[in-house]
């Protein structure tokens, strides 16, 4: 691996506080309850989160090709503005349509950020010379973020003792306007004539064209292009769903991250309810909780391990993964959640490295975008799943339900090591993140 840059590290910490502060939300843990008390019925809950979701689903491509288009860090720091703006309408006037206004700002701040944010994390590392630390760098962003969570479970009970749901919701405000100052921070160097390539050892055309210009003495080659230089929204919208839709190995990565990422993080909604059946009190299910988000920092941590992985490495910590989620799941007793811990740690090294990857292979202009089409798909499997554990929790029970979904995570193993064993290719041309530039 290379050494770190000064100014990788500068990205590098720009991400860590951005990441913490946009999940340093008090409203996270009691937002349900305040649409309870505020007078919606289960059904009215539910719909909004339906709204949320589609509110995400239906922007996260545009978003991305607008961040292509014109500013990643723009988006980045539009994203948490329009969150707070949410968030002031639950506080300052809770209703089911400030409720609702409130979720579709918030699906447009999740979808304005996703894409926009691997996208420019990576390029800048590739443009430092530092691209294979990207890994590293998005694991231990998302531990940042995870942190930002229980910080915010921390606080909320004394802020909420203290000054209600007022307070909670102005200290969710605030974190999210800090976050949109820190995204100023974020470098930004042009694309049209910089790192517009994601794939290791793959030239890009603006790259050598810049290169070509400033060896014939052109001052103007070497200046950093803006943005506005680059092809225009529905230009890049079209040129990264192309390339997903093109190149086989991009489009595989786009499933991979959707596979990967989408199933657990749905699980993740339903730990509660494992924890209750496991028999413990009522106040012992967030310890339970507080073990399985320790794994999950874990796991964002151990990336840099896990860029040594080929495919018959990776196989192997989702089919563990799965395995251990099954196990802890299915033996119903509290102890088991440390193999529930176990699984979620696995897993979410698996997703950093399935981003990883997914950066790596990616050649166009179109990384946000691309990246983008990675979410929405995301997105739409986790409708998918909570469809699927609705039906059979409802059938067996929440145990049972947890050792199902983990079935996937099994048979995507299954492929990865069934191609290794057909591909000749070493772990670094398959596009793990080893594979990084010097």
């Amino acid at each position: 691996m290379t050494p770190t840059p000064p100014r990788a590290r500068r990205l590098a910490g720009t991400l860590y506080a951005y990441a913490f502060l946009t999940d340093l939300v008090l409203l996270y843990p009691v937002y349900a309850l305040l649409f309870a008390d505020t007078g919606l019925s289960v059904g009215q809950i539910s719909s909004l989160f339906v709204i949320w979701s589609l509110a995400s689903i239906a922007l996260e491509v545009p978003s991305g090709a607008w961040a292509d288009a014109t500013s990643r860090r723009r988006m980045l720091c539009l994203a948490p503005l329009c969150t707070a703006a949410g968030f002031a309408l639950w506080t300052f006037a809770p209703s089911y349509p400030a409720f609702a206004a409130g979720f579709v700002l918030w699906g447009a701040g999740g979808a304005l950020a996703s894409g926009a944010t691997e996208a420019l994390v990576f390029d800048e590392l590739d443009r430092l010379g530092a691209a294979d630390r990207y890994a590293r760098v998005i694991g231990r962003a998302r531990t940042a973020g995870t942190v930002g969570v229980l910080g915010s479970i921390v606080l909320a009970a004394p802020v909420l003792g203290i000054g209600g749901y007022p307070a909670v919701g102005a200290a969710s405000v605030a974190a999210c306007l800090l976050a949109s100052v820190v995204a100023v921070r974020f470098p930004e160097h042009g694309r049209a004539g910089g790192p517009d390539t994601g794939r290791a050892g793959v030239a890009s055309p603006a790259r050598d064209g810049a290169a070509s210009s400033a060896a014939n003495g052109s001052a103007d080659a070497v200046a950093p292009a803006g943005p506005e230089d680059g092809l225009g929204w529905w230009q890049e919208l079209r040129a990264g769903v192309a390339e997903a839709r093109g190149d086989r190995s991009v489009r595989r990565a786009v499933l991979l991250v959707a596979g990967v990422s989408a199933i657990w993080g749905a699980l993740d909604e339903y730990t509660p309810l494992l924890a209750r059946d496991t028999g413990v009190a009522l106040t012992t299910v967030p310890l339970l909780l507080l073990i399985v988000t320790v794994g999950q920092i874990v796991g964002g941590l151990l990336a840099p391990v896990g860029q040594r992985f080929g495919n018959r490495g990776y196989a192997l910590l989702l089919a563990g993964s799965a395995l251990a989620l099954a196990g802890g799941a299915l033996a119903g007793h509290p102890a088991a959640f440390g193999l529930v811990a176990v699984a979620f740690c696995g897993l979410q090294l698996a997703s950093v490295l399935a981003d990883a990857r997914l950066q790596t292979r990616i050649a166009g202009p179109g990384r946000a975008t691309v990246t983008s089409l990675a979410g929405m798909g995301t997105d739409l499997t986790v409708i998918v799943v909570y469809a699927g554990y609705g039906l059979v929790a409802t059938v067996a029970g929440n145990p049972v339900a947890f050792a199902v979904v983990a079935v996937p995570y099994l048979l995507i193993a299954v492929v990865l090591a069934v191609r290794q064993a057909g591909d000749r290719r070493s772990p670094a041309s398959v596009g793990w993140p080893s594979a990084g530039r010097s």
